[in-house]
Order: structure tokens, then sequence, then C-alpha cells
């Protein structure tokens, strides 16, 4: 007993200590030929630790509950410590009851340059802008953390998302494009303001009834899955009607798209047309892809 006792002790502080996120850093610098290759493997692994290590909220998340996320860095030119990149981030999670795992977000910010030296500390306060490095990496880590918990209850993501809205803010005295107003409106800056805005609320509701009702239902019964997944898709067109050709529904298409056509192409049918005529309206872009729908 007094055995069990103590294995049940380890867990929980296992699962005390764990963190929201298991993200996978991979830093792409094949096109970099002026620089030893260390640096980068070191940037890697830094980041990686800063990513998973860091605790990002006070809510215990247990080992199961991890959000699975990656970010991949292509380092596009290397000059005096300065790295030109781009990123992409991507996370999913997992269908209620079943193996299947549900793309939330699949974004790729071209707005990322920074200065790194090798072995240099990250630090980060989300009140303060200490580095384009350090405050990218943690508002893309709050923003994962705001949508995978807005795919679980409404609104769920609030708190994190108010505190990526705030890295924003505070990165503006910057002055570089990625945290800013501007030409460019596929930026971070529009990105949370466009998901926080009032009139945006129909997007993060529509992100709630698509995860919650419709994946989490597919295992149980797939035809209601399926049509609570064409309500929450049907829903965004006023949306678009307000607002069309968001960089926030492009955000979400690019994550969806594929698991959309994928969904209502098999198994039990239900009527299509009207959400073949919408997604073609909304996300025109992936018109090969909504001919697929059967």
């Amino acid at each position: 007993m007094r055995k069990i006792y103590t294995v049940v002790l380890l867990l929980l502080a296992q699962w005390g200590n764990a963190q929201e996120l298991k993200c996978n850093v991979q830093v792409n610098y094949n096109q970099i030929t002026n620089a030893n290759p260390q640096v980068f493997r070191t940037l890697q692994t830094q980041l990686t630790d800063f990513m998973n290590n860091t605790k990002w909220t006070n809510r215990i998340y247990t080992p199961v509950e991890l959000i699975d996320c990656s970010m991949y860095i292509t380092v596009n030119s290397y000059d005096n410590n300065i790295l030109n990149s781009t990123i992409q981030i991507q996370s999913s999670r997992p269908g209620y009851n079943s193996t299947y795992s549900s793309p939330v977000l699949n974004m790729h910010d071209r707005d990322f340059t920074f200065d790194y030296i090798e072995n240099q500390q990250l630090n980060f306060n989300k009140d303060l802008y200490s580095s384009e490095l350090a405050s990218t990496l943690a508002f893309y880590a709050y923003v994962i953390i705001g949508l995978d918990a807005d795919t679980f209850a409404l609104n769920g993501g609030e708190s994190s998302l108010k505190t990526a809205q705030n890295i924003v803010n505070v990165a503006q005295s910057s002055g570089r494009s990625g945290w800013i107003q501007g030409d460019n409106r596929q930026n971070r800056y529009y990105f949370i303001t466009d998901l926080m805005a009032p009139n945006f609320e129909a997007f993060r509701k529509s992100l709630f009834g698509y995860h919650l009702h419709g994946i989490d239902a597919m295992a149980d019964n797939t035809k209601k899955g399926k049509e609570q997944i064409k309500k929450a898709v049907l829903d965004l067109n006023a949306l678009h009607g307000s607002r069309p050709n968001s960089y926030l529904m492009r955000v979400f298409f690019d994550a969806k798209a594929t698991e959309i056509v994928d969904v209502f192409s098999g198994g039990p049918e239900i009527a299509t047309s009207d959400l073949k005529e919408t997604l073609s309206r909304i996300s025109p872009q992936n018109s090969a892809k909504w001919n697929q729908i059967k």
C-alpha cells in the first residue's frame, strides 16, 4: 500500500510540474553557408527547451493534456548574428474517444528577423519587450494555448489570448513590422486584434462548435458530428459578409481545408450543396479542394 501511495505522489508531482506544450521545434539552416552549423543546432535546442519548459499559465496540465504543436523555422540569411527567417506554427488537439488528432492552427509568419548569439539566455516578461525571439515565441505559445482551450469551452482561451494581445501591445515599441499596423495585414498584430474583436465573436464560437460538437461527436455518431461541423462552417458566412478576406479566416482554412474535405468525402452522407457553395464563397483559394466534397 505504501508503494502505491508513493507512486501516486510521484505521478502527482510530475503532473504538477508538467508544462502546457509538447512542442517540436526545427531550425532549417540549409541555405546558410557562412556560419558554423552548431549555432543553429544550439538555437534549436534552446528554443525547444524554452517552449516546453516554460510555465505559461497557472493551470496544471497532466501529461496526456499537453498540447501537440510544432514550430518550423527557416533561416534565409545570417549576418552579424542577425537571422532573417520565417516561422510556421502548427497545433492540433485529439478528438474525443478516438486516436484522431484535429489540426487547430497552421500559420506561416514571414516577419521573423531576430538577433541571436549562441547560448544567449532567453528572457521573457509579458510586460516587457526583451527580444524579438523571446517575444515572438511567447506570443505563439499563448495563441496555441488559447485556441486549444477555445476548442473545449466557449471562449475558454480568453486569458491566454489576452496575454498574447498584451505581448503585441508591448512589442509595438520595437517598431518591427510583425507587431504593428501597416501594409502587411497578415501579421501578429492583425491576427490577435481580429481574434479578440467583438465583431469576430462568431469565429471563436464556430471554432468551439466545430470541435466540441463536431469532431468530438464523430467517434460515437459520425453523422451528427458531420452536421455540427457543417453548421460551424456555415456560421462563418455571416462573418465573411462583414469582414471578407480576413486574415483570421485564411488561418482557419489553412488548418482545416484538408480535414473538411476528408470529413465530407466518406461515411454517412448529409446534404452538402449549401456547404460547398458557402466554402467556395468564403475560402475561394481552396476551391479545388471543395470540389472534392461529395
